[in-house]
């Protein structure tokens, strides 16, 4: 089968295009791959910059949406199936196996591009807010970086909740992509915009602040949050990783909660289920609608990484495995 596989850790351009043997499929559900999502792991896989350091040469991939040829008794599926799933590793590529546990049916009317950015966005949306973040109906919920994957599924899990949601972003287009998936309003990273939050929280600030980017964003969050706030960490794409110091939480009574959502359901496999559940309800009532961005077809998978290293992405970025 084809894949794209890293052959050395230089960032985009270590990738590949191979052929290598099609993965046996064992207790696992095989994938016919339609499409696969393109996220910041996969980039800093790419330049070994992740957690995790699989030996070299392997096939990049965290999440696809595709048609299930094979499933094991009692996973729930059956060969034809349309699914979407987490794969960590893998998913660039023709064929793939995926636990049945982060294997997940389709909505019906959906595309597989927009399928294989759901995964691992929103649950870790879902993640942030409910079980990190406790977001109550009707606070308010600022997003960073909320024109992206991560972001604007943010913001309609964030709506699903009954929460007012506001957008920080670098540019006009980007606030335009923030309010098309639901925020309330949007403002320019480039800009005062601690003063904009504070006067359009009549100078309370946010409940909840989600922070992919670190750097100065955070230290300007802290600023915005109103008392018993939340600042959710849940990355650094910004490139700096901040530092606290604890007597700013002391003295306005706020919290920095950290959001690991992949390590957390490796302790709690359990949670997946829950946050499937949620995540159905909520495109059940049109929240949930995945928004894509740029698609490209497999063999371009470095540009595609490049649109995200240079922050130019909006929504989600899409790889086209194959028609279907």
């Amino acid at each position: 089968m084809r894949a794209l596989q890293l052959e050395r850790l230089d960032g985009p351009e270590g990738l590949k295009l191979v052929d290598v043997p099609e993965p046996e499929a064992g207790d696992q559900v095989l994938i016919d791959v339609r499409a696969a999502g393109v996220s910041f792991p996969d980039l800093l896989l790419t330049k070994g910059q992740y957690q995790m350091k699989p030996p070299l040469p392997f096939v990049p991939g965290v999440e696809v949406a595709g048609v299930v040829r094979s499933a094991p008794a009692g996973s729930g599926f059956k060969a034809g199936d349309k699914v979407m799933a987490f794969t960590m590793l893998g998913g660039w590529a023709d064929v793939v196996a995926a636990p049945p546990g982060m294997t997940f049916r389709m909505p019906e009317g959906w595309s597989f591009e927009a399928a294989a950015g759901t995964v691992m966005n929103y649950h870790t949306a879902y993640f942030a807010l409910h079980r990190r973040g406790r977001l109550k109906t009707a606070e308010t919920v600022l997003v960073h970086g909320a024109a992206g994957g991560v972001g604007t599924a943010t913001i309609q899990v964030a709506r699903g909740a009954g929460a007012r949601v506001f957008a920080v972003v670098s540019s006009e287009e980007k606030a335009e992509v923030a309010r098309s998936a639901g925020a309330d309003k949007a403002f320019l990273a480039s800009g005062d915009w601690v003063s904009r939050v504070k006067d359009a929280t009549k100078g309370r600030g946010v409940d909840v602040v989600v922070d992919p980017v670190g750097g100065d964003i955070f230290d300007l969050s802290l600023k915005c949050l109103a008392p018993e706030g939340r600042l959710l960490v849940v990355g650094f794409a910004g490139g700096r990783i901040p530092e606290v110091k604890v007597n700013r939480l002391l003295l306005k009574n706020v919290d920095v909660v950290g959001v690991a959502w992949g390590a957390f359901i490796m302790q709690e496999p359990e949670l997946t289920a829950e946050i499937a559940k949620g995540l159905a309800s909520l495109s059940d009532k049109g929240f949930v609608e995945p928004v894509v961005g740029q698609v490209f077809p497999l063999e371009q998978a470095a540009q595609a990484l490049n649109e995200l290293d240079a922050r130019r992405a909006t929504g989600k970025v899409v790889l086209r495995i194959r028609e279907g």
